[in-house]
């Protein structure tokens, strides 16, 4: 919020009286003046698109959890490149979802919690929340399951790994402002790029990676069928939607704001599942070429590059597990500990003090404590588990969360003139169908012959 009130302060018009030099030129050429115009506007965009930045991609990139990047590498170990192109549809219903809750965060000013509570009442969102935090919980666990996983890779052990780890990002959000914490996140965002540079180096089969992107190819059999619901719900989770609209409203996006992050959002999404793509690639190029395509975390992906792409291939990928797992086990707790407390009353935000938010940094604690002691004291057996649950309540409740947004963005008091186009309801009631038959799906697969 800091940040756009020092840019709005610099966009202002002078009130001082300018000085001759500081005059439009009479003599200049009327293309000249326009051209000093555009380049003035343009400046004035930037500036505001560098203040707005941060929630979109923030968000979008904390989607390339331990989860994720385990379930992206089984995609390719076991599938090979067949699976990409279901990352082009993702990416659509992606950018559809995440916009939808950005736009409502700068139009009404508030979290989709609150809106929720609202419209809902209090019982509706307790239970809501109730089914979140639960998720969340298991979510968290299979966070520092994942840094434990890397730093195992990287010879150091989840004893030590772990308990480091929650106690960095417990002080980072603790003891920082919103501004410090978001510039960090930022900076782990620019880490992803370990995921690329793995890939290259296993030297994949580009023609047929690209080839498999932009033609799909069907397999109906229960496998195909359950990894195809995984890469959906692993992209697609409940808690999103939630962090991002509190995070627009904590940063001060107002409507004016709407179309740089609206195009903050969309640069995440994409960032987000080119990542992805490259996961998948480099398992396609080394684990499904090898025959041995049975991996149970992503640690293992990092190790079954080494034979084929070599030590340092292994490296960057156990890396990019490291900081994807640490960055989104800052932020899930987060994202849980705002869309609670919002959603049951209660006051919220990083810029807020303990002792001003006493519910807010209980839980955001509480959830990083219990995580990390699940991972230390239980064997990677007895985490699986509530790992699994977790998925199977993100996805029940995700249908439910898409209902709530879409007759929110509906509402004329609400949104006004900024709600959905019948174009854009179509293609967002398209993608809450399609999420609901994949819910479903997850019923009736394991019936399914193999």
């Amino acid at each position: 919020m800091e940040t756009l009130r020092l840019v709005r302060e610099s966009l202002k018009p002078q009130t001082s009286k300018s000085t001759k030099s500081e005059l439009p030129d009479p003599c200049l050429p009327k293309q000249s003046l326009m051209d000093r115009k555009r380049f003035q506007q343009w400046r004035r965009n930037v500036l505001i698109f560098l203040a707005v930045v941060g929630p979109g991609i923030i968000t979008a990139n904390v989607d390339n959890d331990a989860g994720g990047i385990l379930t992206y590498s089984q995609a390719g170990a076991s599938f090979g490149y067949t699976l990409l192109w279901t990352l082009v549809p993702i990416t659509i219903a992606l950018i559809v979802v995440q916009e939808m809750v950005a736009r409502m965060g700068a139009v009404s000013g508030k979290g989709l919690a609150d809106l929720i509570r609202e419209e809902y009442g209090l019982r509706a969102t307790f239970f809501l929340m109730l089914m979140l935090l639960v998720a969340d919980l298991g979510n968290t666990i299979s966070e520092f399951a994942g840094l434990a996983s890397g730093m195992s890779v990287l010879g150091v052990s989840r004893y030590i790994a772990v308990p480091v780890g929650a106690v960095v990002v417990w002080v980072l959000v603790v003891k920082g402002t919103y501004r410090v914490v978001e510039k960090v996140f930022l900076v782990a965002c620019l880490f992803y790029i370990a995921y690329p540079i793995s890939c290259f180096l296993a030297h994949p089969r580009w023609s047929a990676a690209l080839h498999n992107t932009m033609v799909p190819s069907f397999q109906l059999n229960s496998a195909s069928l359950y990894m195809t619901v995984g890469l959906v719900g692993t992209t697609i989770a409940p808690w999103m939607q939630f962090y991002l609209q509190s995070a627009v409203v904590e940063k001060g996006i107002d409507v004016k704001h709407y179309k740089q992050s609206r195009l903050d959002v969309i640069i995440g999404c994409f960032m987000t599942d080119i990542v992805a793509f490259f996961i998948i690639v480099a398992c396609a190029a080394t684990i499904y070429v090898s025959g041995h395509r049975n991996i149970t975390d992503a640690g293992q992906a990092a190790l079954a590059l080494r034979p084929l792409a070599g030590r340092a291939a292994e490296a960057l990928f156990a890396f990019g597990l490291c900081n994807a797992s640490l960055f989104s086990a800052s932020i899930l707790p987060l994202a849980t500990a705002y869309y609670v407390c919002e959603g049951l009353g209660f006051e919220a935000g990083i810029n807020k003090r303990p002792r001003e938010a006493p519910a807010f940094y209980t839980l955001y604690t509480g959830l990083i404590v219990i995580g990390s002691l699940a991972v230390i004291l239980l064997s990677a057996s007895k985490q699986v588990p509530v790992i699994l649950l977790s998925q199977v309540v993100n996805g029940i409740l995700l249908p439910f969360v898409l209902i709530f947004m879409l007759r929110l963005v509906n509402r004329k008091d609400l949104m006004g003139s900024y709600r959905n186009s019948r174009t854009f309801n179509a293609i967002a009631w398209t993608t809450c169908v399609v999420m609901i038959a994949l819910t479903l799906a997850l019923i009736f697969i394991p019936f399914l012959p193999a």
